[in-house]
């Protein structure tokens, strides 16, 4: 596996470990829906949130949320709607974006919930 899809699976595991830390049941990872996916899809409360999680090294060429675009967000909603039909979900769901950086032994997260709608 490359590099950079081992640093992705790192982020993805500490996302999950972040959101469990924050009473989320992980329902499934890495959930797919033709081109799109999900990297995490959970559950806190009635509430079920799809999460895109970013991992970088650094900020140097910007915020790792800054890579989830529009067109990202148009794939992410595909697959939401899929799961939720697949799964006769009737409660309301959230999309969040989970933001890591790790550095120089630090890990940075940065959790910015209904982050399609700020």
């Amino acid at each position: 596996m490359a590099s950079h899809n081992d640093l992705g699976k790192r982020g993805e595991d500490i996302a999950a470990q972040h959101l469990i830390g924050k009473g989320h049941t992980i329902l499934i990872r890495n959930y797919r829906f033709e081109k799109s996916e999900v990297d995490i899809i959970s559950r806190v409360g009635d509430t079920i949130v799809f999460t895109e999680v970013k991992t970088r090294t650094s900020d140097a060429f910007g915020y790792p949320e800054d890579a989830v675009s529009s067109r990202k967000q148009v794939q992410l909603k595909l697959a939401m709607e899929q799961y939720v039909l697949e799964n006769s979900i009737t409660s309301e769901p959230r999309f969040d974006i989970i933001s890591i950086i790790t550095a120089r032994g630090r890990t940075d997260i940065h959790h910015i919930e209904d982050a399609f709608y700020h």
